[in-house]
């Protein structure tokens, strides 16, 4: 889904000021200038619809408190949680189907790390890293639950590998039973056949072995409604159905706006909550703790 810019409408164009001085901020399009800068169509079925706007996900996990450690001078993004249990990257590369974000979790209890392609749409992304935002069920919903109730083939064989498929054959899910006490998690991909007897990747997920992250990114991708798309900006348009009308420039500036807004909403009753359950082992004022929730 395409977003408004970070800093408001871009200027009109260069001007003089004062009698010949010229605007600090000259006018260049971006993409970044979207969603009034296009026309969207609703484009289903969402694991094929392409990546979509990263903003999605990085104005969330800032929204959520999140601090920013990107380089200006070039092309990616570094987040990290606010208690730096979780970091974040973003760094496109110049084939799609590599991994251009990898999130990662190192800490006492909690040892991960996932990786996504870049045509990975952001609206499925957002399911596993709008999870870390969230607390942890002490017991995390079946990831092969709900994939078969949406409809997805399950096998296991006699070796324990595990296999969800969706109806169109395109896209599995796995976990690779292994002998060792590492476990690689659970896997996701869209595969095609490339006519040479092989296949070709639209995009692959490692999620890690954390199984709430895995069962939100499942619940994500089994999601039927339509995400918003330009008219033949995915990979692979005749796997699509694209509809023109539906939500435009306002209404999904407005549906990211409420999206972000819920997201610092909960950030703060997280902050409130750690406050007022934060143990006090002496007589002092207990010591805030930083803005977010510790698992």
């Amino acid at each position: 889904m395409a977003l408004p810019a970070l800093g408001g409408p871009p200027p009109g164009p260069c001007h003089r000021a004062g009698g010949g001085v010229l605007s600090q901020r000259p006018f260049i399009y971006t993409r970044a200038d979207e969603p009034h800068n296009g026309i969207w169509f609703e484009t289903s079925p969402r694991h094929l619809a392409g990546r979509g706007d990263p903003r999605h996900i990085t104005q969330a996990l800032r929204a959520a408190g999140w601090s920013n450690h990107s380089d200006p001078d070039y092309p990616h993004v570094i987040l990290s949680s606010p208690d730096q249990r979780y970091a974040l990257a973003l760094e496109p590369e110049n084939e799609s189907y590599s991994k251009w974000w990898r999130i990662s979790c190192t800490s006492d209890d909690e040892n991960w790390y996932a990786q996504f392609g870049g045509n990975t749409p952001v609206e499925i992304l957002a399911g596993f890293t709008d999870a870390l935002l969230t607390p942890v069920f002490e017991t995390a919903p079946d990831v092969w639950s709900i994939l078969t109730a949406a409809g997805w083939t399950y096998v296991r064989d006699e070796r324990g590998h595990e296999l969800a498929e969706h109806p169109d054959g395109i896209v599995q899910v796995r976990r690779w039973n292994t002998p060792s006490n590492w476990s690689p998690g659970w896997t996701a991909a869209a595969l095609l056949p490339d006519g040479l007897g092989g296949q070709e990747s639209v995009w692959e997920a490692h999620l890690g072995n954390a199984p709430h992250l895995a069962a939100a990114f499942a619940t994500s991708l089994v999601d039927p409604r339509p995400v918003a798309r330009a008219e033949f900006d995915v990979p692979h348009s005749g796997l699509v159905t694209q509809k023109p009308g539906g939500r435009q420039a306002n209404e999904l500036a407005k549906e990211h706006a409420a999206r972000l807004a819920r997201i610092r909403a909960t950030a703060a009753r997280h902050r409130r909550t750690a406050l007022t359950t934060q143990p006090v082992t002496s007589s002092a004022p207990a010591v805030p703790v930083a803005a977010g929730r510790r698992r």
